[in-house]
């Protein structure tokens, strides 16, 4: 049986879907709003939180609920809470959705990227490369710059769903992509010499190569977490 709350939830993405309420309108009254969907006023209180955490309205303090930007990052946010819930013994198939979503991303990149974007993902390496050359890199600095890069490549794919999504998923591989980069001898200036090649495919504009490279680079990653140790994950406050 259908709860009220869900009521709401179906009946506020019906008025969205049907063009009725669009993005930054603001919802009808509470008490109007519920009469419109046949339902009390707690139940639309809670359809309306349900919506707002899912990125779709947000409730602006004495000035009413709106529809928000319908942004794909907003709406893709919460699979990253999803993700997190997941068991670690997983987590070589969090990595492998990844890299099917990575490569395509880099092969679209690759057609469209801009200067701008290149020379963005260039001055990322170059933090990368001041860390490296360091007698104690910041690991975490790096990966967090591993990232950044990552995301560049997502974006100028010119597709936002693939960006957002990889973005929800990117941050959420940080943990592996990091002890990797403690433990494993080399893995720094190995991931590194990757991405730089990555770069040199984007900067030529060549879609199978970006691919390739891409594919390349992420299988790293994923031949780790196949070798490493069952419940070898001394970083749990990540």
């Amino acid at each position: 049986m259908t709860s009220q709350t869900d009521v709401v939830v179906q009946g506020i993405r019906n008025l969205i879907v049907e063009g009725k309420l669009r993005p930054g309108d603001r919802l009808p009254v509470e008490k109007d709003l519920a009469e419109a969907l046949g339902v009390s006023r707690n139940p639309l209180r809670e359809g309306v939180r349900a919506l707002s955490v899912m990125g779709v309205l947000e409730t602006r303090q004495g000035d009413g609920t709106y529809v928000t930007s319908l942004d794909s990052s907003l709406l893709l946010a919460p699979m990253g809470f999803v993700v997190d819930l997941h068991d670690r013994s997983g987590a070589h198939h969090l990595h492998a959705v990844r890299r099917m979503l990575e490569t395509e991303a880099a092969a679209l990149a690759a057609r469209s990227i801009s200067p701008d974007d290149l020379t963005a993902a260039d001055q990322m390496l170059g933090r990368i490369e001041a860390e490296l050359v360091k007698d104690e890199p910041d690991h975490e600095a790096i990966i967090d710059d591993d990232i950044a890069f990552h995301q560049i490549v997502a974006k100028a794919s010119g597709n936002p769903v693939l960006a957002a999504l990889i973005e929800a998923l990117g941050g959420r591989t940080s943990r592996d992509r990091l002890w990797r980069s403690i433990s494993q001898h080399g893995a720094d200036q190995a991931t590194h010499a990757e991405h730089r090649s990555i770069l040199a495919a984007l900067a030529a504009h060549d879609p199978d190569r970006a691919r390739t490279r891409m594919a390349a680079h992420l299988f790293g990653v994923e031949d780790y977490l196949r070798q490493r140790p069952p419940g070898d994950d001394p970083i749990p406050d990540l």
